[in-house]
């Protein structure tokens, strides 16, 4: 019955692809839903965008290991992340009318710098939407023992054919409706498993000393670690074309700020129920965990320890969360391919065919992150490799560009070039002592510093009369 609920489930998704993309006009459509979104659709939709896997399975199970300090990255980075897109980015950007970050990078700098953030931006797509897929291969090895390869390939096909239908409005609709399933599915599995373990109080009794300690060790490698998990998404997610897209999809200025805060509280609240059902049932279930592998221990919980009507919300909940996490991070980069990295050699390039463009990026996004879930299979890695590649490339050049006008063009380039290899070089080759993405962001901020010092331009005074006859409300 549960592997029947997952079918329809799975088909009714693909159902309000194709009533989306009965709305699909044009490349606008498509992108940013018409810019057409009432608050709270929009704020469900930026709650979903990472409310997946990470959350549910990941994050949970990094609680249960390393107590409430290990997830200051997620939630609570993530929940910074739209409050600050809320408070210093959605009203400035939103005014541009334009369809992603790179547009922006264009208006205020250069066409190099549009191309080249492009190219920066979209690997930073790939682990994030791998890991939503190795957690859907998780549960359906769960559910009707599929092979991991089996797995990955059902989420692809169905995340894939949504997506390229119904664009940002099959995106919207199908986060409004998973979000709602989420919230129900998630409330009722913490009270099952809470009730069992003897409620909330004894729960958190029956922990460790220490496990809810939220601030760093009192030494310098401490404090440097701590500000590197709190900026890897809370910082390093700003630059991000998915949550641009669902703040652009808004109906106004004023619309987006606000569905930013909105989902910056959503995010926080619910994003602490799978941490309360991670606890629970590793309290009651300590040795429950399906091979060795602490990220099924919630899944393997609820499959192995509850009645058809729990697993069915539970199992409904975490593919909705999957599935709106998946889409819109795989419609982000695509946009990004058609918009800036082909439109920019094809000026004459029809909307139709820019629209082909961008469905046809979905595919090879899709494919690309799929190999990528065969080959590493921890989700946590996954999405933190994600943010850190956008946090020492984009958010400096992204920040400067609208709130210093001394920053120029050169240093925009050397920001986003040099942030990144620094990152590469101490992340990967020298292993240095402190996080790659604290010396990557150092360099960024450095050189844009520097590079707009030595050779400054009047790409601000361009910038604003190009601006000025893009700007809505």
């Amino acid at each position: 019955m549960l592997l029947a609920f997952i079918i329809l489930y799975l088909l009714a998704t693909l159902l309000i692809g194709w009533w989306a993309s009965t709305k699909v006009h044009s490349t606008k459509d498509f992108v940013v839903a018409g810019r057409n979104l009432p608050m709270f659709v929009a704020a469900c939709a930026l709650f979903a965008t990472w409310f997946g896997s990470e959350t549910i399975m990941g994050a949970s199970s990094e609680f249960v290991e390393k107590g409430l300090i290990g997830v200051v990255e997620d939630p609570f980075g993530a929940a910074l992340c739209l409050v600050l897109v809320g408070a210093f980015f959605a009203r400035p950007l939103y005014r541009l009318n334009i369809l992603t970050f790179n547009d922006f990078f264009r208006l205020r700098y250069s066409r190099a710098a549009e191309v080249i953030s492009a190219i920066f931006m979209v690997p930073s797509y790939l682990g994030w939407i791998a890991a939503q897929m190795v957690a859907m291969s998780i549960i359906l090895s769960a559910i009707a023992g599929t092979t991991p390869l089996e797995g990955i390939i059902a989420c692809t096909t169905v995340v894939v054919i949504y997506t390229y239908i119904g664009g940002m409005w099959a995106v919207s609709i199908t986060d409004f409706i998973q979000t709602i399933m989420i919230i129900i599915g998630l409330l009722l599995v913490a009270y099952q498993v809470g009730s069992a373990a003897g409620g909330v109080g004894r729960v958190l009794d029956s922990t460790p000393d220490g496990f809810f300690h939220f601030l760093p060790e009192a030494s310098f490698d401490g404090v440097i670690h701590y500000l590197a998990a709190w900026i890897t998404v809370g910082l390093g997610s700003i630059p991000q074309q998915d949550v641009f897209q669902r703040v652009m999809s808004a109906r106004s200025a004023k619309t987006a700020a606000a569905a930013s805060y909105l989902s910056g509280f959503m995010y926080l609240t619910i994003g602490f129920i799978p941490l309360f059902i991670g606890l629970c049932g590793h309290i009651l279930y300590p040795n429950e965990v399906h091979d060795g592998d602490t990220q099924m221990v919630i899944p393997f919980m609820v499959l192995e320890h509850s009645n058809i009507f729990l697993q069915i919300m539970f199992f409904g909940a975490l593919l909705s969360a999957i599935l709106s996490t998946t889409s819109g991070a795989v419609l982000a980069p695509a946009t990004v391919i058609g918009e800036n990295m082909v439109r920019p050699f094809f000026n004459d390039i029809s909307d139709r065919w820019l629209l082909y463009t961008m469905r046809l990026a979905v595919v090879g996004v899709a494919l690309t992150a799929a190999a990528i879930a065969a080959w590493n299979r921890n989700i946590y890695e996954l999405v933190a490799q994600s943010s850190a590649l956008s946090l020492v490339s984009l958010f400096v050049p992204l920040t400067a560009g609208l709130y210093w006008k001394k920053a120029s063009n050169t240093g925009a380039l050397a920001s986003i070039v040099i942030g990144m290899l620094v990152w590469i070089l101490c992340e990967f080759v020298i292993l240095t002592r402190f996080p790659g993405i604290i010396w990557g962001g150092l360099a960024s901020m450095g050189v844009m510093v520097l590079g707009s010092w030595l050779l400054p331009d009047q790409t601000y005074s361009r910038f604003r009369e190009a601006s000025a006859n893009k700007l809505v409300e």
